[in-house]
């Protein structure tokens, strides 16, 4: 899926795939944490398929291996992003619509994600690291054990129902 956004751009100097690696790479030399830095490689997977929605599609995928935190960050960061851009839009009230969020615990979170990193890997000439620098570490994400090492386990019930029908999945080194 990462690799399918090469080449698909959205208006911007450089394609989603040299976006998501800049980020990460941004991220990394910031000292972000490795699950941190994974979201930010793969936090618009899913620009191609539903822009309005691209960061429920990276949550969904991520969520049983990754931070609460993390998670509301990929679902929330779109918002974030746009009250950034909100003078390149005709946007009505983005600061309302992004200030709802404000008692949220992860509402810093997603600023500090979006303003240091999502909002600044745009640079075509920005020496990015490449995506086989980042695959350890995606694989060492994919195997923790679904909602346990992410803390996420109690979240919902839905999580513990998914939980338990975790072990008859194989993990990420056997695919």
């Amino acid at each position: 899926m990462f690799k399918a956004q090469q080449g698909f751009s959205i208006g911007f100097p450089v394609d989603l795939y040299t976006h998501g690696l800049q980020t990460a790479t941004l991220a990394l030399r910031d000292g972000c944490d490795e699950e941190t830095v994974v979201c930010a490689l793969l936090h618009d997977l899913g620009e191609c398929w539903s822009s309005i929605n691209h960061g429920e599609i990276a949550a969904s995928l991520l969520r049983p291996y990754i931070s609460p935190e993390n998670y509301w960050v990929l679902n929330h960061h779109e918002v974030f992003q746009a009250y950034i851009y909100k003078n390149g839009f005709d946007l009505k009230d983005i600061e309302g619509v992004r200030n709802q969020f404000k008692d949220s615990p992860h509402f810093d979170a997603c600023a500090r994600f979006c303003e240091r990193y999502d909002s600044k890997a745009f640079d075509p000439d920005y020496d990015t690291l490449p995506l086989e620098h980042f695959i350890p570490m995606i694989i060492r994400i994919f195997n923790r054990k679904p909602y346990v090492e992410s803390g996420c386990l109690n979240d919902a019930a839905v999580n513990v129902a998914k939980f338990s029908l975790a072990e008859a999945y194989p993990n990420a080194e056997e695919n």
